[in-house]
């Protein structure tokens, strides 16, 4: 039986792994930090049925000496670096704790496992967002980084120090440059579960509108539970290395909008509201992944397409929402 160590396990891309790792018969450990909401923050593998099933462990990617601990006591075959500070728009209000848990804690838990763990395979949540500026039409593992966020320049750096710990120390370290991707456990505050919530609520009645930013913005967006394979494939190859995990099909926020209100019987033109608060300082126009590599080394490919996608979140708010709302 394989040992997986899972940081961000509560997080969307966690609670889909684990059901993977667990589906494969790993036992599985997840690092969460303290908190007084206990019992919560667990939500989302609840959700999926399987938190009985893995192990929760008080950690912070902040904290070197826990996940020193961390890893000695589990000894690992496989550890997914997944935890961050991961809203874009959250990364300029908070640019130094973004820094401190997206970059810093990277080095953190590279360096626990150098020490205690050295032969576990790693990998690290690396991000479309990465690109920013983007240098090419179409991104690939080779197109240059222009990060636009906090965020992004932070998630650069916990990239490229994944990259220097497997050359510098010949660690088994890969870095997935996942584009966006997305599902019912998305947080409400990234804007496609902010759709499906909104047009979920606006459908029973319980909103009129639904306020959003650019809705011009174009994102490559994929299913978590199909990526989260991608991952795992990636620590099942001989060698380490780094991949574009993407459909290669971009399409803008108002038509991703449209597929939602359209499934809903709802006319997007009465209920979206365009409000210039929402706009980012500095805008990522168009992210568009090039999976060729994913593609051909792992053998991976998207299952989901963004139509099935976005009609299973709705559903499932609908679903969240009835279940909720009192009468």
């Amino acid at each position: 039986m394989k040992t997986a160590l899972v940081t961000g396990i509560t997080g969307q891309d966690g609670a889909y792994l684990s059901q993977l790792l667990l589906g494969k018969g790993y036992k599985v450990f997840g690092v969460i930090r303290r908190s007084s909401h206990r019992g919560v923050e667990d939500h989302r593998l609840r959700w999926l049925g399987i938190a009985d099933k893995v192990t929760l462990l008080d950690g912070d990617l902040a904290d070197l000496s826990s996940l020193v601990r961390i890893v000695k006591e589990v000894r690992p075959d496989e550890v997914y670096n997944l935890a961050a500070q991961s809203f874009v728009a959250s990364s300029w209000r908070q640019p130094i704790l973004t820094a401190n848990i997206t970059a810093v804690g990277v080095t953190n838990i590279l360096e626990a496992i150098r020490a205690e763990q050295p032969e576990a395979r790693f990998y690290q949540a690396s991000s479309s967002e990465m690109y920013g500026l983007i240098q090419e039409p179409m991104q690939s593992e080779s197109t240059p980084f222009y990060p636009r966020s906090p965020y992004a320049v932070a998630k650069l750096y916990g990239h490229w120090i994944t990259v220097n710990y497997r050359e510098s120390f010949g660690m088994h370290a890969s870095s997935g440059i996942l584009f966006n991707h997305e599902s019912p456990l998305r947080g409400v505050e990234f804007v496609t579960r902010k759709v499906t919530d909104g047009v979920a609520r606006i459908k029973l009645g319980l909103a009129g509108e639904l306020r959003l930013g650019n809705v011009d913005a174009k994102r490559d967006w994929g299913h978590a539970r199909d990526y989260v394979k991608a991952m795992w494939l990636m620590l099942q190859q001989d060698k380490p290395d780094d991949y574009v995990v993407a459909t290669g099909r971009t399409t803008t926020v108002r038509d991703m909008c449209r597929i939602a209100f359209d499934h809903a019987g709802l006319d997007m033109e009465r209920h979206l509201v365009i409000d210039p608060a929402f706009y980012r300082p500095a805008e990522v126009d168009v992210l568009l992944g090039n999976p060729a590599k994913a593609e051909q080394k792992l053998g991976w490919r998207p299952e989901t397409t963004l139509e099935q996608m976005i009609i299973e979140m709705v559903d499932a708010d609908l679903e969240r929402l009835r279940r909720t709302t009192p009468g």
